[in-house]
């Protein structure tokens, strides 16, 4: 959903974007990469960070870390390699950081980590135990992201469409096909978690409800937030139910997470993976909670009508002629907003003799 209060929000760099295989500069060692996705949102930003690591002798070695990757493609492929060529000033990649599990995030870490990578020296890949996991499931099964079981489930709560339904159940590798190998290997990180990085310390911060464990970077020495998808300037983060999780409660521990961004420098520089690098972090927080609470109050006014199934809130929720991609993380955005009412005991759900989940208001 577009944010209709963007203007509360202020640009440093203004409209200026990084090239394709190109970089921007917006901190001392700090370049903004950004690179195609061929969906309706078609970009990632990735990040650069001047970094050095203790080699196997206790020697530090100069370098980059960098964090997210886009998916895995010949054209994002051959991006990346115009960056090492023109923008790493002749030092290597020593780390590969990862945000979480999606495929835009980790979708070439496994080619980024081989190829820097030496029998000395592994160039490891960084991020949350629960999401490398979640990324190696993904890549070696259909289950939670296409194929049978994710068509069954938006049919029980209402998708009927039958082109729909087979475009669904035919994206049986879906995932593995922009994300084809995760390393076999990684460093975990956690909440609360200090990495130096170059001259700098930047603190792990936690966040559910768009991914299973989702790891933000602050820096409060620069006061430069690395957001990934949890704080966008733009757009409100996909916050869905899946196949896997069916009951899942997503909305509440992404709004919950929000908390933890709120104590954060006001003046901090975000730097999101789309959109552009931004300041006013309370103000896109609050801006993000009104707008949840509007959902959520359209939703029960909704199920108030009548009985309403996750299908039933599309054209109330979201804009109309929503392409396959936008509509099956549309129907997991309704259903958590749905389940976020039906957990807080405001809604109650029944499922009809059609098998499809339907809520309504608790009656006292």
């Amino acid at each position: 959903m577009a944010n209709s209060k963007e203007h509360e929000l202020q640009y440093p760099l203004g409209e200026a974007l990084p090239a394709l295989g190109a970089t921007m500069t917006v901190a001392p060692g700090v370049k903004w990469v950004r690179m195609g996705l061929p969906f309706a949102l078609d970009h990632i930003n990735l990040w650069l960070l001047r970094d050095r690591l203790e080699d196997a002798q206790g020697s530090q070695r100069e370098g980059w870390a960098i964090v997210d990757c886009g998916i895995t493609n010949d054209a994002t492929r051959s991006a990346w390699e115009q960056v090492f060529d023109e923008h790493l000033e002749g030092l290597p990649v020593l780390r590969v950081i990862v945000t979480h599990m999606h495929p835009d995030h980790i979708g070439l870490a496994h080619w980024l980590t081989e190829k820097w990578s030496t029998p000395e020296q592994p160039c490891r890949m960084w991020i949350s135990g629960t999401d490398w996991n979640a990324a190696r499931m993904a890549s070696r099964s259909t289950i939670g992201h296409g194929g049978q079981a994710a068509a069954d489930f938006f049919g029980s709560h209402g998708l009927t469409d039958p082109q729909a339904l087979e475009k669904v159940r035919q994206r049986s590798n879906y995932y593995g096909s922009m994300v084809p190998s995760v390393p076999d290997q990684y460093r975990r990180l956690l909440d609360g978690q200090v990495l130096t990085i170059g001259d700098h310390r930047w603190r792990c911060i936690s966040g559910y409800g768009h991914a299973p464990e989702h790891i933000a970077l602050y820096s409060e020495s620069q006061q430069l937030l690395i957001s990934g998808d949890m704080v966008l300037p733009r757009i409100s983060t996909n916050v869905s139910v899946i196949d896997l999780e069916p009951e899942a409660n997503p909305l509440a521990l992404y709004l919950q997470s929000l908390d933890r961004y709120e104590a954060l420098a006001e003046d901090a520089l975000v730097l999101p993976s789309h959109g552009r690098p931004f300041k006013g972090l309370r103000r896109r927080i609050a801006q993000l909670r009104e707008h949840h609470h509007e959902r959520l109050a359209d939703t029960m006014r909704r199920c108030a009508a009548s009985p309403a199934s996750a299908a039933d809130l599309l054209s109330v929720l979201f804009r109309p002629n929503l392409d396959l991609h936008q509509t099956t993380f549309a129907m997991g955005e309704a259903v958590a907003h749905l389940h976020a009412l039906w957990q807080r005991g405001e809604l109650v759900r029944r499922r009809g003799a059609d098998g499809v989940w339907r809520f309504s208001p608790v009656t006292h």
